[in-house]
């Protein structure tokens, strides 16, 4: 089973929306406003799709989100089931502060094709290497970097890894400096990081580092679409998080998930851009209308591009 093209112009249309609704707040200052705005609106077009929707990876679980919660339900309830992880703002403190790369994300699948990731962190690994054995979230970093430098016939000084810049990371950036690699640090929104090794424009070789655990799921159902490689591993630290895992169904908290583990079977995936960045430009507006640009998948019809849009300003 597949899902149908018309939904990707839906879908489209919803991460835009959202992401109109956040431009009018970037630079503001205030990050929760211009979330709120973001799931307000996906909120909303999500309602008037015809469609039994379910979100998977959300904004929290229903005691922490008023709304795009996990488990809750969306749609007219005509239609296919689809499982829906969403990020209406991912990067919230770009959108702030009017830095680049603030982005609305949607990803969709078949029912329980998704994997419904805790509210935890996430060790990943991202490539475009799809040869098992050359990278692996069990390796060292050393490792790691001589079979992507021996893979691609490179220098480790002529390859570039994009990481999350947190204390966490130190050791990481550290054995990175050693080995002479280029890095490409990021201050937020792994979501986009593990998505610049899809191209070679990028110029980005490698993903690597611990993040959000859903962040980690959208990323897995775009590269899924680019034939790319992602590895990740939850982190359970406190109680809290070991409780969720039990409540998911999560019986080994050490379990390495390979890609297909992680999203299977069609999937759509939308991420258009609020403020400018490396995938895609921000939102812009030329009298009543506005103009977006969108990294659009569907793997079913091998749509992986990006899509400019000008559309009315409604109300």
């Amino acid at each position: 089973m597949t899902i149908d093209k018309k939904f990707i112009d839906i879908f489209l249309s919803v991460s835009s929306k959202a992401a109109l609704a956040a431009h009018y707040l970037v630079g503001k200052k205030d990050k929760i406003a211009a979330d709120k705005a973001a799931v307000d609106s996906m909120r909303h077009q999500l309602n008037k799709i015809d469609m039994k929707g379910e979100i998977v990876i959300g904004e929290g679980e229903l005691d922490e989100a008023p709304m795009l919660y996990i488990g809750e339900k969306l749609g007219t309830f005509n239609g296919p089931n689809f499982d829906i992880a969403v990020d209406p703002l991912e990067g919230t403190n770009f959108a702030a502060n009017n830095l680049p790369g603030a982005l609305s994300v949607i990803a969709v699948s078949e029912k329980k094709n998704l994997f419904n990731a805790p509210e935890t962190y996430m060790e990943k690994i991202a490539s475009n290497i799809m040869e098992n054995g050359v990278l692996d979230l069990d390796y060292s970093v050393k490792k790691n970097i001589d079979n992507l430098a021996e893979f691609k016939n490179k220098k480790p000084e002529n390859l570039t890894v994009c990481i999350l810049d947190r204390p966490r990371h130190k050791d990481i950036i550290d054995n990175l400096k050693k080995l002479k690699v280029n890095l490409k640090l990021i201050s937020d929104g792994d979501v986009s990081g593990a998505l610049l090794v899809t191209n070679e424009k990028y110029k980005v070789d490698l993903f690597l580092g611990v993040g959000g655990g859903p962040e980690g799921v959208l990323a897995a159902s775009a590269l899924d679409s680019f034939n790319c490689n992602f590895q990740g591993r939850f982190l359970f630290n406190t109680d809290k998080d070991k409780l969720r895992a039990s409540k998911m169904g999560i019986k080994d908290l050490n379990k390495k998930y390979e890609l297909k583990e992680i999203v299977s079977g069609d999937s759509i995936f939308c991420a258009t851009g609020i403020t400018s960045g490396d995938l895609v430009s921000g939102i812009s507006i030329e009298g009543n209308e506005f103009i977006s640009e969108t990294l659009v998948t569907h793997k079913a019809s091998d749509l992986k591009k990006i899509i400019k849009l000008k559309q009315k300003i409604s109300g």
